[in-house]
């Protein structure tokens, strides 16, 4: 994935759909994972996610790029997985393809600190 290529893969509507490992895969390697993470919560409430998410080019099925990521705080027992770090990867991919940022960019932040990578990027204050 470069930054060439954004327009006709990550910027591309459907496009993380004909990557997305099947759910078959997923199942058993979130398993293994949070075990390896020590996660010992309720596992319909934790995302089998990529740190460096589908749509902003992270690769879907490299196991250095899979975690399970628990629920974010305040997160109601039970609802399923709902985690913040959507929302900051969603704000990416949209400034990856308005060029905002560049695809290193917003890769990088992502994977050095998703909580903070708005902020680093500039596309969010500090403080929210």
């Amino acid at each position: 994935m470069t930054e060439d290529t954004i327009a006709s893969t990550i910027c591309k509507s459907g496009y993380t759909a004909t990557i997305r490992p099947s759910s078959y895969v997923t199942s058993k390697e979130k398993t293994a994972n949070a075990a390896s993470y020590a996660y010992t919560g309720p596992m319909g409430d934790a995302e089998y996610d990529h740190q460096v998410s589908l749509e902003l080019g992270g690769d879907p099925n490299d196991p250095r790029n899979l975690w399970v990521e628990p629920p974010s705080p305040g997160h109601k027992t039970g609802s399923g997985p709902n985690n913040d770090k959507d929302k900051v990867e969603n704000r990416l991919h949209t400034a990856v393809c308005a060029h905002t940022v560049t695809l290193v960019q917003a890769q990088t932040a992502i994977a050095t600190d998703w909580t903070t990578a708005l902020a680093d990027l500039h596309l969010q204050s500090a403080h929210k």
